[in-house]
């Protein structure tokens, strides 16, 4: 048999290492590169996780505002609600008592003619009252002197037959001492 001899080309041998070696080379820096952005980028998400988490709680914070600033302003409108109804209601009341006041003035002024009139009759009466007492008295005091001008009357002539008793005794002692 026939041997076959290979004739290596060495140099071109070398040459193909050296490509290799050259492209490992390469390959490695390329590797490195991207290891170094690998962890570059693992650095990113991580800051970009516990920025997505801050955010996440100032998420919530503000809505937990929200919800305080809603329940606030809900309150506020109640109270405002109940303030609006409680003005109705102190409208009503302040009418009801300005009606009441007028009632009262007028019941006064009503009691007040009232008294008047009835200062009017009772000041009537007194003086029907006087007048007729006055007539009644007049009436007595004429009956009176009626009466004493009679008792004078009867006085003057009571002293009028006591004078012709008397002379008519005297008279009869002289008789009586004539004889």
């Amino acid at each position: 048999t026939m041997k076959k001899t290979s004739v290596v080309n060495l140099d071109k041998l070398l040459d193909d290492f050296s490509e290799i070696e050259k492209k490992i080379s390469e390959i490695n820096e390329a590797n490195n590169l991207l290891i170094h952005q690998l962890e570059k980028s693992n650095r990113l998400l991580t800051l970009s996780q516990s920025k997505e988490e801050s955010i996440k709680e100032e998420c919530s914070t503000l809505q937990n505002v929200i919800k305080g600033l809603t329940q606030t302003v809900e309150n506020q409108c109640n109270v405002k609600d109940e303030n609006d109804r409680l003005k109705g209601t102190i409208h009503i009341l302040e009418d009801k008592l300005k009606t009441c006041e007028e009632e009262y003035k007028d019941q006064i002024e009503k009691l007040m003619i009232e008294i008047k009139n009835k200062e009017e009759d009772h000041k009537l009466e007194i003086s029907q009252l006087n007048c007729d007492i006055r007539k009644k008295f007049e009436v007595k005091e004429m009956e009176f002197r009626e009466e004493r001008e009679k008792k004078e009357l009867e006085i003057l002539e009571l002293t009028r037959q006591l004078k012709i008793q008397n002379e008519e005794k005297q008279n009869e002692i002289i008789k009586l001492q004539i004889e």
